[in-house]
């Protein structure tokens, strides 16, 4: 189809909620996407985290093709092999006893909040339910997550908001420990602050808290939904720090591509729910999960995990070098998920479109940062190739 007929039917009947750039992609071949000219791009954003094994990898294709032929879509109602496949590949593999599918993050995070409100009502103290979350925290666009986001921006326009939520400065332990008042039951964080500008936990912040919350009787759920299926060189961030949250929560990676949230608990809050506590029509359908089973062999291939920190750490060098251009305030990150901060000197949303006239996509976040969450298939050789090109913009940058 035309580009420009495209875009005129989105004009005319999509809801104007999103700020597109000015493309439209096809199809996509290992770590890159070609447009409807037939230009291509290396993908530094996969779909913002999403597209974690590239486009057309082998395994993810042939699991998506014969599951669609024997069976979409049944709902909840019935068992479904899939689903309980990954289930136990997932509750195997980790600290977690039990989990719920869902389709999203914001899903999975609301299943979260739930989940920790019927931990306390079933525990006989209903009063137990605040949720102590962090400014500049981004949990999703449901009015509940929106509402536990810590970002006026999103929760505002759609007031009034559901009630039980407060939010501290991240990274401010002293903040946190002061507004752990008797009526919160829980504490919700990003390891990585993704949306705000990839802002990471200091490691004696988060193992602080997590000690807190195990002395207090507190609930620690964590938001894995952009950091967790390996994204930081490991299956979960919160590896990096040694600590073992009672909730996480995950979604974009896990199928790589085929929309799935999950939430996993552990211990007593994993058997808060009753039957007809929580439920979802399309969540854990048998499609979904043998996407999701097609990934998690993939990311639980200790060597794969290995080159997934290798290349992370190549990114972080390339990016690092580029420190020499006094407008580059600040990079930061873990594995595969890094943001490079400019000065206000120079707008992000000007280098994004430079970096895509010449054939890389890179994704924006937070305060004039750069975001980059390549495939977890990215090459050394794209990396470099990308980092060059970036150089070139920036040796180019008059300020």
């Amino acid at each position: 189809m035309d580009f420009e007929k495209i875009k005129k039917q989105e004009n005319k009947y999509y809801m104007p909620t999103f700020n597109r750039a000015n493309i439209c992609f096809t199809h996509g071949k290992g770590n890159r996407l070609y447009d409807t000219a037939g230009k291509e791009y290396v993908d530094f954003t996969a779909g913002i985290a999403v597209n974690c094994l590239g486009y057309g990898y082998p395994p993810l294709v042939e699991a998506v093709a014969s599951q669609a032929q024997k069976l979409i879509h049944i709902s909840n109602l019935y068992y479904n092999e899939p689903q309980s496949q990954l289930a136990e590949a997932l509750i195997e593999s980790s600290i977690f006893s039990r989990v719920f599918f869902s389709n999203s993050g914001a899903e999975a995070n609301e299943c979260a909040i739930k989940l920790a409100r019927k931990y306390y009502v079933k525990k006989g103290i209903p009063n137990k339910h605040r949720i102590l979350c962090a400014v500049d925290s981004f949990h999703g666009r449901t009015l509940a997550t929106c509402t536990a986001t810590g970002q006026d921006k999103y929760s505002a326009p759609f007031a009034p908001l559901p009630e039980g939520f407060s939010h501290v400065p991240y990274n401010d332990f002293a903040a946190l420990k002061d507004a752990l008042t008797d009526d919160v039951g829980a504490v919700m964080l990003e390891p990585i602050q993704g949306e705000s500008g990839v802002v990471c936990a200091s490691y004696d912040y988060l193992v602080n808290v997590y000690a807190l919350c195990k002395q207090k009787g507190v609930l620690l759920i964590l938001d894995e939904v952009q950091t967790g299926v390996g994204r930081t060189g490991k299956r979960y961030c919160f590896e990096h720090y040694g600590i073992q949250p009672d909730i996480v929560t995950l979604a974009k990676g896990l199928a790589g591509g085929v929309p799935i949230g999950a939430t996993l608990a552990r211990g007593e809050v994993a058997e808060s729910f009753a039957y007809g506590d929580h439920g979802s029509t399309f969540g854990g359908n048998p499609l979904a999960c043998a996407a999701a089973l097609a990934v998690n062999e993939k990311i639980s291939d200790p060597d794969f995990i290995a080159r997934v920190e290798s290349a992370g750490q190549r990114l972080q060098d390339r990016l690092m070098e580029l420190r020499k251009y006094k407008f580059v305030a600040d990079v930061r990150g873990k594995g595969l998920m890094r943001g490079l901060q400019l000065s206000d000197k120079v707008k992000n949303a000007e280098v994004i479109g430079r970096m895509r006239e010449k054939g890389f996509l890179v994704a924006s976040a937070g305060r004039n940062t750069l975001r980059f969450v390549p495939p977890l298939t990215i090459t050394e050789e794209e990396i470099d190739a990308m980092a060059k090109q970036l150089g070139e913009i920036f040796a180019n940058t008059n300020v």
